[in-house]
């Protein structure tokens, strides 16, 4: 990835498990603008690339806020920054990136689950700037498991519901009620699965960003070709190959970080082809039109001609 250099300015913790870092410029300059909705990766060492939601204010150029949920028992990359990611240290990132735009709407439904609250933060603000109405549901386990709940406790609109206490958010009745409100969801799979469900039913449009890869059914895994368009070269993608895999081995620069479609590093310019998305960020639409992919989860049939 495009590394850029930051300092944490500052480190606390924001509720049962999670903790949150103030970063900015190593060099003091200013950082890269961003929209709500966006992320950075975060480089954590042996562990790799691990993506984190901007969660402050897009008009502070001078710093940015992550926080982190600590699994200790995940795969490293949450560990890493707790015992390392202190005041003072320095830490690389990549400029941001945006799979997650809030759309023009003039009524917005947010629904978050856990530490899917922090790509939301910055949408309530944006949302109040437009003068649009909007609800926020925000589930966790506990009380305790929270985040940033000074911030939401002087906003209107804003539901916390409580597991443990209230049971699980009434994802039937939200989107039920969400009329023709955007529907912008982040958390576990359960959660947006179920939101997508009830969706589905009513028409309602939703905006959903994964922490894992979505499950998707496909058939079994064909050999095919990919073409380069600016080189002409061809390659062929083995049943048990990605793209990235054979491209990166061949010498062709390819821009990865998660490895599961979930992140959109990789997505990539389609000139013509079958396509067999498998990623986790094209909306439907999206896929339809077919004029981009991600390289690193997803297939075609025959031939497939890339813009590289």
């Amino acid at each position: 990835m495009t590394e850029l250099p930051v300092r944490v300015l500052a480190r606390r913790d924001e509720a049962e498990g999670v903790f949150r870092l103030d970063l900015a410029a190593a060099d003091g300059a200013a950082l890269p603008p961003w929209s709500p909705g966006a992320h950075i990766d975060v480089s954590v060492a042996e562990a790799g690339v691990r993506q984190y939601s901007l969660c402050g204010d897009p008009g502070h150029e001078n710093r940015w806020r992550i926080a982190i949920l600590r699994e200790p028992r995940g795969r490293g990359g949450s560990e890493w920054l707790y015992r390392n990611a202190h005041e003072g240290a320095e830490l690389r990132v990549s400029p941001p990136r945006n799979n997650f735009e809030l759309v023009n709407s003039d009524a917005y439904v947010f629904v978050a689950g856990g530490i899917g609250i922090t790509p939301i933060l910055p949408m309530l603000a944006a949302a109040e700037a437009r003068g649009a109405r909007w609800e926020l549901f925000y589930g966790a386990r506990s009380r305790a498991h929270f985040a940033f709940t000074g911030e939401l406790a002087s906003r209107p609109g804003v539901r916390l519901v409580a597991q443990d206490t209230d049971g699980l958010l009434p994802i039937a009745e939200i989107v039920a009620g969400a009329g023709d409100a955007a529907i912008y969801c982040c958390g576990p799979e359960p959660l947006l699965a179920a939101v997508e469900t009830a969706a589905a039913a009513t028409g309602s449009a939703v905006y959903a960003e994964r922490f894992a890869p979505k499950a998707i059914v496909t058939g079994p895994d064909e050999p095919f070709e990919v073409r380069l368009a600016r080189t002409g070269t061809t390659h062929r993608v083995g049943a048990t190959q990605s793209i990235a895999d054979v491209l990166e081995a061949a010498g062709v620069p390819v821009i990865t970080s998660c490895r599961e479609g979930t992140c959109g590093s990789c997505e990539t310019a389609v000139v013509t082809g079958d396509i067999d998305h498998r990623d986790s960020v094209l909306t439907e639409a999206e896929r339809v039109r077919g004029d981009t992919m991600m390289l690193c989860v997803s297939r075609a049939a025959g031939v497939l001609v890339l813009d590289l």
